[in-house]
């Protein structure tokens, strides 16, 4: 097994974490847009709601960005051990979602999650020491 250097080792673990946000944003925000699932499958059936799920554009590139992010994953496993890669990608996809959501989603994120994003971000940077 061929290791990766420490510019293929974070390159392949950020690839991994953006793919995720950009997942977990483009699929909240797309649900959030298409409303309550149990108002449409009352009005329309589960077909009903399984279309408006599925014609969803934003929904379907969230869909694929989190399919590119499992993919990614597993390019990381191939390279990087997984006591680095798998705690430092779930960290920074913690530290994306927060501000992801704040950003493009304009949630209220309260000081006590940016203090946890704090916390994440030191423990990164312990274990990659």
């Amino acid at each position: 097994m061929t290791y990766a250097g420490p510019v293929e080792t974070w390159t392949t673990i950020v690839a991994v974490a953006v793919t995720a946000v950009a997942g977990d944003v483009l699929t909240a925000g797309a649900m959030r847009r298409i409303g309550d699932l149990d108002e449409i499958r009352a009005r329309s059936g589960l077909f009903g709601a399984i279309k408006a799920v599925t014609s969803s554009r934003m929904f379907l590139l969230g869909v694929l960005a989190m399919a590119l992010s499992f993919f990614s994953l597993l390019f990381t496993l191939s390279k990087v051990d997984v006591s680095l890669a798998a705690p430092a990608s779930a960290s920074l996809t913690f530290i994306g979602n927060a501000a992801a959501a704040k950003i493009f989603l304009h949630e209220n994120v309260d000081r006590r999650r940016w203090i946890a994003a704090l916390f994440v971000c030191a423990g990164v940077i312990l274990l990659s020491k």
